[in-house]
């Protein structure tokens, strides 16, 4: 069921965590979705930057990923897309996943766990955002 709070979350998010800025896009795969067997198709981008001083490497993800009928899946992994990126102070690593759902709304927020070279253990928060189908379609 959708709520009145979930309308006014973005689509788009971003957050800057020990250097690190999180910026995330969602949008809605018409072509691979099929809203009349409950199965809609998104897509997140995200781009991470390293601002800081010294290099940074991905080593693993968690996220928490919710749909419009309010159920809660948790999805954690290595790196992201296969790879553990090491970012240096200015560079960006970029990536796009998808994210199917059961229901025309949703939204996720996360977490990188990220370690320098000198082994210093840090997070990185991925702010939350929506998974919007058209409304026309709900």
């Amino acid at each position: 069921m959708l709520h009145y709070d979930e309308i006014l979350r973005p689509l788009s998010s971003e957050t800057l965590t020990h250097g690190i800025r999180v910026r995330t896009e969602s949008r809605y795969v018409p072509e691979k979705s099929d809203p009349r067997n409950r199965h809609y198709f998104f897509t997140h981008t995200i781009w991470i930057s390293n601002e800081g001083a010294e290099p940074a490497r991905l080593l693993t993800r968690s996220w928490r990923i919710t749909d419009g009928t309010g159920y809660v899946r948790r999805a954690r992994g290595s790196g992201v897309t296969g790879k553990q990126p090491r970012l240096e102070p200015g560079e960006t690593f970029t990536y796009t996943s998808p994210s199917p759902l059961p229901a025309p709304i949703g939204h996720m927020r996360g977490c990188y766990h990220m370690v320098r070279d000198n082994g210093e253990l840090f997070n990185v928060f991925i702010g939350e955002f929506l998974l919007l189908a058209p409304p026309q379609l709900n």
